[in-house]
């Protein structure tokens, strides 16, 4: 990954930060958005810069058109290139399907499903040949354990579509574009330690939470050189989850 640059959406926590810290350990120089978190994206550019790596901080709201093409045009006027995005920007609202107002509707969609697409299309324009669009998805697309989730995981399902379309469209220009499913992850959204961990982590095959470093390893592989022929496809990072 070394001379590459990347731009990671929503990197300043979670598996957007672990993924950025990989892609610098693995060479490249690292763009991170935010919306609040500023000084958690600034710790990470901290820690992405302390590998030898440039890094940038940068508040974008994915949702938002301007916001979105603002982040990428940044990232490649100060880098010089764009040649990886990974879409993990996510907001995740559960409740009874009756209880969901129209405001949490437009949100979760704006955010999930509009500004990944926005996002892509922006950067798009400026991958270079061989450019990788990595998306962050949701084991609950493959299996809704339960009731609560239908906004959620219909907001994560039309990423497969994006991904598999957007695979198409690109390939010509040898860029690839996959989504990656993680399943119950230790993150600060959803803590291993949290009140339904434990029903979480038995639903998969090895009985626990994953790490968001376990995700990032595979968003790196997908970004690196040796995913040069992997396009379009769904990858479970979920401990078995959909098993």
């Amino acid at each position: 990954m070394h001379g590459k640059v990347a731009l990671v959406t929503g990197g300043s926590r979670g598996i957007g930060a672990a993924s950025a810290l990989r892609l610098a350990r693995d060479g490249a120089d690292v763009a991170v958005t935010y919306v609040a978190r500023e000084e958690a994206a600034q710790e990470v550019v901290r820690r992405v810069e302390a590998m030898g790596r440039r890094g940038l901080a940068l508040r974008a709201d994915s949702a938002d058109a301007v916001e979105a093409a603002d982040a990428v045009r940044h990232t490649v006027e100060t880098f010089g290139r764009l040649d990886v995005l990974v879409n993990n920007v996510g907001l995740g609202v559960l409740g009874p399907l009756e209880s969901l107002s129209l405001p949490e509707v437009d949100r979760v969609l704006a955010v999930n499903v509009r500004g990944v697409f926005l996002t892509s299309q922006a950067a798009a324009a400026h991958l270079s040949e061989g450019g990788r669009i990595v998306t962050v998805g949701s084991c609950m697309t493959q299996r809704v354990p339960g009731p609560g989730g239908t906004l959620y995981a219909m907001s994560k399902a039309a990423l497969t579509g994006l991904t598999k379309a957007l695979a198409r469209e690109l390939g010509g220009r040898g860029i690839t574009a996959n989504i990656v499913h993680p399943g119950p992850v230790d993150t600060e959204m959803n803590p291993a330690d949290g009140p339904h961990a434990q029903e979480q982590a038995a639903m998969t095959a090895l009985g626990r939470y994953g790490t968001a470093e376990e995700v990032a390893a595979t968003v790196a592989h997908l970004a690196g050189p040796d995913g040069a022929y992997l396009t379009g496809a769904e990858f479970s990072v979920d401990g078995g989850h959909a098993a």
